[in-house]
C-alpha cells in the first residue's frame, strides 16, 4: 500500500508533465522558456521512475498504461527530431562559413602556396619544355597529349569519358593526398601542395605548345576554377590539423586536435562541395563539342562565384579575428 500511496502522491505531477506536453505538442517550447523546460525535463525523469515502480509492483493496468501513454508522449517531445532549418542553414552556409574561411590563415597560405607555385611552373614550362620533362617526366607527358588527342568533340566517345575518369580521380586524389599529409605536422601538407602545384602548372604550361594542347584547354577550362580551388582547401584543412599539433595554445594536443578538427570543417566540407561540382561539370561540359567561348564562359562564372563567396561575403565586416 505504501507503494500505492507514493504513487498516488505523484498524480499532480503527472498532471502537470501532461500540460507540460500539451505545451510542447503545440509549439510554444520557446515561450515556455529555460526554467519550464528543465521541469519538463525533471518531470519526465521522475515519471519514468514512476512507471518502473508501477510495472514492478503490478498495480493497476490502466495505472500502468496511463504511465506508459504519458512517458512515451514526453520522450516524443523531450528527444524530438528538429525540422531542416533552411534559415540557420543558409546563414551558416552564406555568412559564417565565408567569413571563418576568409579569416582561416591557413586557407591563405595554401591559396598563395599553390597558385604561385602553379603560375609560376606553368610559365617556366610554357619558355622551356625541358622544365616540364624534368617536373612531369616525358612518359607521363606523352601519356597526356594521347589522352587529349581526341578528348573533345572526337568520335572516340570512349576516350572523353577515359579522361572524364582519369580527372576525377586524379584531382580529387590530388585533394585527399593534400589533406592527409598536411596532418603530418603541417609540413607534410605544405610540401604536397608544393609538389602539386608544381606538377599540375609544369603539365599545364607544356601543353600549351603541344599539338594536344586546344583540346586539353577546352577539356579542362571550364571545372578547373572550382577543381582546383578545392585542392586548396583540402591542403588547407590538413594542414590546420598538423599545425594544431605543433601550436596547442595551451591545450592538451587531444584537445587541440579536438579544437581544430572543428575549425577544419569549413574548408573540408567546401572542398567536397567544390569537387563535386567540378566533377557534374567535367562530366557533363568539358567532353562536349560545346564552343570554347561557352565553356571560357563557365569558367569565368565560376571564378566569379569563388570571388563573391570567399571575399565578398567573407570580407572583413568588423570584430573579426584571425584563424590560425
Amino acid at each position: 500500500m505504501k507503494v500505492v500511496e507514493l504513487l498516488e502522491s505523484r498524480l499532480q505531477n503527472w498532471r502537470e508533465l501532461e500540460q507540460l506536453c500539451v505545451q510542447m505538442e503545440q509549439h510554444r517550447k520557446r515561450a515556455a522558456g529555460a526554467p519550464a523546460v528543465g521541469r519538463f525535463a525533471t518531470l519526465y525523469r521522475a515519471a519514468c521512475a514512476d512507471l518502473a515502480l508501477a510495472d514492478a509492483y503490478q498495480l493497476p493496468p490502466n495505472t500502468v498504461q496511463y504511465l506508459h501513454q504519458l512517458v512515451g508522449r514526453a520522450h516524443n517531445q523531450l528527444y524530438l527530431s528538429r525540422k531542416f532549418a533552411y534559415k540557420r542553414w543558409l546563414y551558416e552556409l552564406l555568412h559564417l562559413v565565408p567569413q571563418r574561411l576568409f579569416h582561416d590563415n591557413c586557407v591563405r597560405l595554401a591559396f598563395c602556396l599553390f597558385y604561385g607555385v602553379f603560375i609560376a611552373s606553368m610559365l617556366a614550362a610554357w619558355l622551356s619544355p625541358a622544365f616540364a620533362d624534368l617536373v612531369v617526366g616525358k612518359e607521363g607527358l606523352q601519356q597526356v597529349e594521347e589522352m587529349h588527342a581526341d578528348s573533345v568533340g572526337g568520335t572516340d566517345f570512349n576516350s572523353a569519358q577515359a579522361g572524364t575518369g582519369f580527372y576525377l580521380n586524379h584531382n580529387a586524389t590530388i585533394g585527399l593526398r593534400c589533406f592527409v599529409f598536411g596532418i603530418l605536422l603541417g609540413v607534410g601538407g605544405i610540401y604536397e601542395t608544393i609538389f602539386n602545384a608544381l606538377y599540375l602548372g609544369s603539365m599545364f604550361g607544356f601543353m600549351i605548345t603541344s599539338k594536344s594542347g586546344p583540346n586539353f584547354f577546352q577539356f579542362v577550362t571550364a571545372h578547373g576554377p572550382f577543381e582546383l580551388t578545392a585542392i586548396v582547401l583540402g591542403a588547407a584543412a590538413g594542414m590546420k590539423l598538423g599545425f594544431s599539433i605543433i601550436d596547442t595554445r595551451g591545450y592538451t594536443r587531444t584537445a587541440s586536435l579536438r579544437r581544430a578538427f572543428r575549425e577544419a570543417v569549413p574548408a573540408a566540407v567546401t572542398a567536397v562541395i567544390l569537387f563535386g561540382l567540378a566533377g557534374l561539370i567535367e562530366a557533363c561540359l568539358s567532353p562536349s563539342t560545346a564552343p570554347y567561348a561557352v565553356k571560357a564562359g563557365v569558367a569565368v562564372l565560376c571564378c566569379g562565384v569563388l570571388i563573391f563567396y570567399f571575399v565578398a561575403l567573407g570580407y572583413p565586416r568588423g570584430g573579426q579575428t584571425n584563424a590560425v
